[in-house]
């Protein structure tokens, strides 16, 4: 089975597949379909002065545009895909948006190179194609193909320069990231300074309109307005979320299952369920793990099944009633600790794990809560 056809995963909800490129799924969300309605709009009495005559077509003709201005957005994401990819990095998908496109990279970068090259290859690509439209204007004849060319080439070389704005989520964010990170060695550092930069564009995107007529002689209109509160919004909450992931991964190195564990009573699973509980309250422990005769461990009894369960009935139904079988992954070295113990977590959702020392022996038991609280103290 190829490798594509083993990671395959449900499209996210209000999105279609075109296709693929550089081995990842390219996906349009349905924003897309408002956005290039509205250039079209936009575009229409552009193409009227060019091309008079053109009637209803003249919409059809700021689709085009609409569609060959995100053929341009694709190249761009498609560098951080190769680039991702070449470092040995999974690409899930490519989104194109209504704001313009995403990269689904798995993982994060290993080192500060990674982290630059990954980022910084999509704007020069939009500079590139920036330029080589600016190539083919002094060779386009007049009309719709040299409006096609100008605009090509005015709004890759914006996109290039702007994503390299030094804040998050932009690209610039992430090289100044990188920057910070190589001249600290704290990657943690470098997100939280990044993440500032992104606040900082967002407040000077958000100011924009008062400055516009002073800056180029136009006074802004709702329209403006409008765009510069969504693109503002945008990246506040792109800088936001990044700074909050930093401040918890930070927190992460101290994290230890065997400093978290809570202490277990091990109980035969036809026990039953009260007798189970006066036990664990004798005992003082903080969890039931369900053994067999042999000892080993087959379940853990869940905390909200426990509680569901009336007082009546326990002395009835056996302890293994309200335990969740040790599926793969439901017992974990109590040895984890930080980066490797969330991704142990993450690989079998659960709300307990069982603990083992090496010689397969129970230590304890894991509750996520437990590590949720640790996590954002």
């Amino acid at each position: 089975m190829s490798e594509p056809a083993q990671r395959r995963e449900p499209r996210p909800a209000g999105t279609f597949k075109l296709g693929t490129i550089a081995g990842s799924d390219v996906l349009v969300s349905s924003s897309w379909f408002l956005i290039a309605a509205l250039i079209a709009f936009l575009m229409a009495p552009r193409v009227e002065q060019v091309q008079p005559g053109l009637g209803p077509w003249k919409y059809v003709a700021g689709l085009t545009f609409a569609v060959v201005l995100y053929g341009s957005v694709l190249l761009h994401e498609a560098s951080h895909a190769v680039v991702a990819r070449r470092f040995g990095f999974p690409v899930k998908s490519i989104t194109l948006h209504f704001l313009g496109g995403m990269t689904a990279i798995e993982g994060e970068s290993r080192t500060p190179r990674q982290e630059f090259w990954i980022a910084v290859v999509g704007p020069l690509t939009s500079i590139a194609v920036g330029l080589a439209a600016l190539g083919l204007w002094f060779v386009t004849p007049d009309g719709l193909l040299l409006m096609a060319v100008e605009g090509l080439a005015g709004a890759n070389l914006l996109v290039g320069v702007l994503n390299l704005v030094p804040g998050l989520p932009l690209d610039g964010g992430r090289v100044l990231k990188s920057a910070v990170w190589r001249a600290t060695g704290d990657v943690h550092r470098g997100t939280i300074a990044a993440a500032w930069g992104g606040r900082v564009t967002a407040f000077v995107v958000l100011l924009y309109p008062l400055a516009q007529e002073q800056l180029f002689g136009r006074p802004p209109d709702i329209f403006d307005f409008v765009l510069s509160f969504v693109i503002a919004t945008f990246l506040w909450a792109g800088a936001t979320q990044a700074m909050t992931s930093a401040r918890l991964r930070s927190r992460l190195p101290s994290l230890r299952a065997r400093d978290l564990a809570r202490r277990t009573l091990s109980v035969p699973d036809d026990l039953p369920l009260a007798e189970a509980v006066r036990r664990a309250q004798a005992a003082e422990a903080g969890s039931i793990v369900t053994v067999t005769g042999s000892g080993k461990p087959v379940g853990v009894v869940n905390e909200a099944a426990l509680l569901a369960t009336p007082e009546d009935r326990r002395p009835w139904v056996a302890v293994s009633t309200v335990a969740r079988t040790l599926e793969a992954g439901l017992s974990i070295p109590v040895g984890l600790s930080g980066e490797a113990l969330i991704q142990a977590i993450q690989r079998a959702p659960a709300a307990e794990y069982v603990l083992v020392e090496e010689d397969g022996t129970v230590y304890g038991v894991l509750a996520t809560a437990d590590v949720d609280r640790a996590v954002r103290q």
